[in-house]
């Protein structure tokens, strides 16, 4: 849980981006952050009630549903386009540390996509947003000590004052993605571990993922709110 009193530097990281999110409605919204892992589940009042906030390509395994585009993609800087060409969004949040006019440079040159509103953050606020939410420890977890770009929009999200997050498409036992049939392992599996642990008390994170509720002790979310026995 973040420290009440941030620094004078995550304060003003703070009000720059509640300031762009409240622009695009997505302030006082609850979320849903659809990860990559196969089959996510989400269910229909899900999508109804919340932001859909895509993290890297899930948008191509939404497309695939019928669910429309996201209200928010997360994306990474050196996530490729190749994969993913035709991105329709109405907003997206690059981690880039590049010049604002060389990040709209680059989504000139993706003529394929058509994307709505540009929130930028750089790599290092992020990473500064993910310790204060989840502590320094991270640093010296797993092979890179930091949390995977859907746990950071998590953690995001939380440190920006969200109402709800849930988590549909996450799975530490899954291989593979949803949009794809490469089966490519899942990356930075202990430093989202630590990090979940470390939030999991928070009563606005939820999932949908019955697993990942029972391996960490998330709240599976409930159309009704109820949280079930054993959960929680």
């Amino acid at each position: 849980m973040m420290d009440a009193t941030p620094s004078p530097r995550l304060a003003e990281i703070r009000a720059a981006q509640r300031e762009a999110m409240g622009r695009l409605g997505l302030l006082d919204r609850p979320w849903v952050i659809l990860g990559g892992a196969p089959q996510p589940t989400m269910p229909d009042e899900l999508l109804a009630g919340h932001a859909r906030v895509d993290i890297n390509n899930a948008g191509l395994a939404a497309r695939q549903r019928g669910w429309g585009p996201a209200d928010l993609t997360v994306r990474r800087p050196v996530e490729s386009w190749s994969a993913f060409p035709d991105l329709e969004t109405r907003a997206l949040l690059w981690y880039n540390a590049r010049p604002r006019w060389r990040q709209r440079w680059k989504l000139m040159r993706q003529r394929r996509a058509k994307i709505g509103a540009l929130v930028s953050l750089s790599p290092d606020d992020r990473e500064a947003i993910n310790q204060a939410l989840i502590g320094p420890e991270i640093l010296g977890i797993g092979e890179l000590g930091k949390p995977s770009t859907g746990i950071a929009a998590l953690c995001y999200g939380l440190f920006l004052g969200v109402p709800e997050i849930v988590l549909a498409g996450f799975s530490f036992a899954r291989a593979g993605h949803s949009y794809d049939a490469l089966a490519r392992p899942r990356m930075q599996i202990p430093e989202d571990r630590h990090a979940l642990q470390r939030l999991r008390q928070d009563p606005r994170v939820a999932t949908t993922e019955p697993e990942l509720a029972a391996d960490i002790g998330l709240r599976l979310w409930r159309p009704d709110g109820a949280t079930p026995a054993g959960t929680g």
